[in-house]
Order: structure tokens, then sequence, then C-alpha cells
């Protein structure tokens, strides 16, 4: 039988060297398991990285690119664009068990000892060196580069403590605490946010990425780790706090542009995916595909608003989180109302606010509108984008004379009716008051026959929010609500504080 033919149960049975030679093992460097375990699942057409969508025609074929290359990489890109997820998957490409000495520090290979503890104690006890087995799951070590993360911290330093417990000199290789790097020899090792490091520590990766070797305090040591190195780093020009040292970039053999979802649909398929929507919030909260897309909708136009920063990028943490605050909007106001059972409500979107304005960053002119203004205007611009996927323009239906589908609803409002839509109305009290307004039902059961009812009825609603994003309505946000009136009455009928503030001024 060979070697890769062993089941796992009876591997882990194998705890010496000489058994773990008659079972037929060879050393295999962690870049070949990663290739050899990748060939595999191409050959079986099997999905490689499970959960990432959007990437299938870019990323994800550049990444087996790397991997089959036997590549150390950089994922390269803005935040929230699933760098780091990418690099914890690449785990499930390793071998599920692979033999260590026991007791070794550095995951000696018993075939191919690293340390001097490892080739000291296959010399003292030679097969039978005790064996032991790492689970792939062991095998992922990750460290986010900050600006205080020191030489010592990932490659290692001399412990003075045991050279005089040991009554060894400085120069002697079991002085030495290993760091990060040395400890995870046949491991995936991430660093995220590389240009955070300083470049002196930078440099310090050098030697391990080309040329094998570790220096600590002046003693060099040959030292030919065996690691999967992964780089993560927003693009250099993002902030001031640093840049990836040219030389550094140089020995890193692939670097990944990743990028944000190019469609509705993907950013659609991950919001759904990551969100954490409880079993009882699902029970009680309605949501319909039309609020989806609204939510990933905000996301698009952040990302092409004058104020928010480009080189910043909007994550998609952002749709994420938006995403969990409408529907827990929606359960608290089930919960207060006593209802058994709600739906979204085009209102619900206000709500989004607290999850928008810290996941974007603004330009001079956003910080001069203030973040709760920017927040507010993109969900503005999510609507009037998508209200034309459901509704004619209504710039265009106001040039007509006899068919314009608006004209009742806008006549009542012009006949000096307003609406209110209050946050924590019940849902009978919300329908009441949307059916107050006529012809808004007709018209959308009319486009909308094979809806239900619960989406007619956010239909109705967001026709009005559309209408006022057209500048057909006058729209106000209330401490508790919306307001709803004829846009000419609202731009005439001033506060009374406007009117002392001209006094003030004639005088």
């Amino acid at each position: 039988m060979k070697y890769s033919d062993i089941p796992h149960s009876k591997l882990k049975q194998i705890k010496t060297l000489g058994e773990l030679k008659a079972s037929g093992y060879a050393p295999k460097s962690i870049k070949q398991e990663l290739r050899s375990n990748l060939i595999e699942k191409l050959r079986k057409k099997e999905e490689v990285f499970k959960g990432i969508h959007g990437y299938e025609e870019t990323v994800i074929p550049d990444m087996e690119r790397a991997i089959l290359s036997m590549h150390d990489i950089n994922l390269l890109g803005l935040r929230g664009q699933a760098k780091t997820r990418l690099a914890r998957q690449m785990v499930d490409l390793l071998d599920e068990y692979i033999p260590v000495i026991e007791g070794a520090e550095l995951n000696d290979d018993p075939m191919r000892p690293l340390s001097k503890f490892g080739r000291d104690i296959i010399g003292e006890k030679g097969d039978e060196t005790p064996v032991s087995w790492m689970h792939r799951s062991e095998r992922y070590n990750e460290k986010l580069a900050t600006p205080d993360v020191s030489v010592a911290d990932l490659i290692g330093d001399v412990d003075p403590i045991k050279a005089a417990s040991l009554q060894l000199p400085y120069s002697d290789e079991r002085v030495i605490h290993y760091g990060l790097i040395p400890r995870s020899n046949r491991c995936l090792f991430v660093i995220n946010e590389l240009p955070d490091l300083q470049a002196r520590i930078q440099v310090a990766l050098f030697n391990i990425l080309q040329e094998g070797d570790i220096q600590i305090r002046g003693f060099k040591l040959r030292l030919p780790l065996d690691i999967q190195f992964v780089f993560t780093a927003n693009p250099e020009d993002y902030t001031n706090r640093g840049s990836i040292v040219t030389p550094l970039k140089d020995r890193i053999d692939s670097q990944i542009i990743t990028h944000y979802p190019k469609t509705l649909e993907i950013g659609k398929k991950i919001t759904q995916q990551e969100a954490h929507i409880k079993d009882e919030q699902k029970s009680l909260v309605y949501s319909n595909e039309i609020a989806k897309d609204l939510v990933e909708q905000i996301a698009f136009e952040a990302r092409n608003s004058e104020y928010i920063d480009e080189k910043s990028g909007v994550s998609a943490r952002l749709t994420i989180s938006a995403y969990e605050n409408l529907i827990s909007g929606a359960e608290r106001r089930t919960l207060l109302n006593g209802d058994k059972k709600t739906h979204i409500r085009v209102s619900d979107f206000w709500g989004l606010i607290p999850a928008i304005t810290g996941k974007v960053e603004l330009v001079y002119e956003g910080e001069q509108e203030g973040a709760g203004i920017v927040a507010q205007n993109l969900i503005g611009k999510a609507f009037r984008t998508q209200f034309l996927n459901y509704f004619p323009n209504p710039e265009q239906e106001k040039k007509k004379k006899k068919e314009n589908i608006y004209k009742r609803i806008l006549d009542w409002f012009g006949d000096g009716e307003t609406l209110d839509i209050l946050n924590e109305a019940s849902n009978q009290e919300y329908k009441n008051a949307l059916f107050e307004v006529p012809g808004l039902k007709e018209m959308v059961k009319q486009k909308f026959k094979k809806m239900d009812e619960s989406e007619q009825v956010f239909l109705m609603e967001f026709a009005l929010h559309g209408l006022a994003e057209y500048s057909m309505l006058s729209k106000k946000i209330l401490t508790n609500g919306m307001h709803f009136s004829d846009l000419l009455s609202s731009m005439f009928s001033m506060p009374s504080d406007f009117e002392d503030d001209e006094e003030d001024e004639d005088f």
C-alpha cells in the first residue's frame, strides 16, 4: 500500500521514525503539498475556494496559477475584499496530517530535521525517535502587521536566561528564542497589512524569502524554513502609514489584485451569506428581493460618490452591517407593536445610517457635509437608481399630458394633502396611511399583479420615495418617521426661525 493510500486512522498509529520509514513516507515541502492537492481538486472539478463570490474568473484563477507555480503571494486590494478569507482557505489544500518530531518547536520533519533539537534526538534515538501528527488546522499562523512589531516577534532573539541556565555562549543555537516565522515551519504564514510593518522589519524578511537563512543579533544561522507566505496589503498610496519596500516586493513571486463585486447580484449573494440573521428574526421579518437590491445599491453609490475617498474603498462589511440593521429595525418595531410578523419597509432604510457612517472615509467635501448627511444622500441615490427598474421615469412622464401614471398621486399632494409614515406604526396603521393616497394602490397593483400584498405595499412606499428623489414630491425626515408633501407648498412654507434670521440680516 502506498503512503498516500493509508487511512488517517492508521497513520496516527505510527509513533516512531522506523515505522514512518516502513510506511513509505517521503518528505514533501508545503508548496508541493498545496500544488499536489490543488491538481487533484482541479482534475475532479471540485470548488477550491468555497463561499467566495465574484472572483471566479479573476482572482481565483490567479491564486491557482500562483499555487501551481509554488509562489509566495501578495494579495493587494482595498478593505473588505476577502483577502484574508482567501488566505485562510488555502489551509484546505494541505495534507490532513503530517508527521513531526515530537517536542520539536520548529515542527521538524522526521526525515529532514531542521533544528538542533531534531538532529540531536535522531542522532541519539535513531529509528526509535518519537513521531507525532500535526493536523492541517494547526498549520496556519497569522500576524497583523502593526508599527510596534519587532524583529524579535517575527524572527527571534537571544534568550539570556536560557543561556545562563544552560551555561551556553550566545553563539550557540540552543539559546535562541524563535519568533513566529521559524515556529511556522511547514505552515502557512500570513502577514496582514504588510505596508504597516516598519521598513527595517520588512528588510529582515529578505533572507527568509530568498536565501533560507536568518540572522539574530549578528548570529547567522542557516535555517532553510519551509513556509508558504501570503501577504495582504492595501494599495501603497492608500494612506501615509507606509509602503512595501521595493526589494521585498521583488522577492514576493505573485502579486494578485482583488476587487469589489462587479454586479449587484454578486454583492447580494455575499451579503446574504455573511449577514448574521437569527432564526427568530427570520420568522418575524420578511425581506423581499427589492430591499436586498437597495442595500447593495447603497454600496455601489458609495464607491462612486464624490464625498467618499475612492482610495479607501467601501468594504463589503457595509452592506452586511446595513442588512443586519435593516432586519433588526423591523424586528424592533414588531416587538414594540406586538405584531406576529412584519415585512421590511422603505422607511426602515433610514435606520441604516449608523451602519454606513463608520464604514466610509470622507474626503474634505464629505467632512464639510457631515457623515450623517452623506449617508442619507447615499440612501436617496440608491432609491433613485433602483426606482427606474420598477417604475417609469417621472421626468419623462411629466411631459405627457394625459397618460402620466403619477398624476393622481401628485394632484392629491398638490391639493395640500400630506402623508406621515411613522417608524413604529403597526402593520395595519402603515397600510392605512399608504392607502389614503389615491391612485397609489391602483398603480402598483396594475404594474405588479403577481407580487404578494407585502411586496406591493413596499412598492407603494417606494414609489413615494422615488418621486421625492426625482423632485416631484417633498420628503422630510422626522424624528419618528417620514413626512411627504407637495414640493411647491413645502418651498413656500418656510419655518418661522428662517424669517427671524432674515429680519436680523435686514436690521
